[in-house]
């Protein structure tokens, strides 16, 4: 179940709620208790590594233009 961050403008306070997607818009109350609250931008940090020497795809110098060779 995902987490959503907010705060409250009342008390200035950032928190967390983790509720289903379909709740994700609904009114979260802080936990002081207050209901005056806003839904924040959150980043997602997916896990894994680049694959080694890059990758590469095309372009020049990506291998297929003969120029990095």
């Amino acid at each position: 179940m995902p987490r959503y961050d907010y705060r409250c403008r009342a008390c200035g306070d950032t928190f967390e709620a983790t509720r289903p997607m379909s709740e994700a818009s609904a009114p979260a109350t802080c936990p002081a208790g207050h209901d005056d609250t806003v839904k924040l931008l959150s980043t997602v940090a997916l896990g894994g590594r680049a694959p080694a020497g890059g990758g590469g795809g095309g372009g020049c110098c990506g291998g297929s233009c003969g120029c990095g060779s």
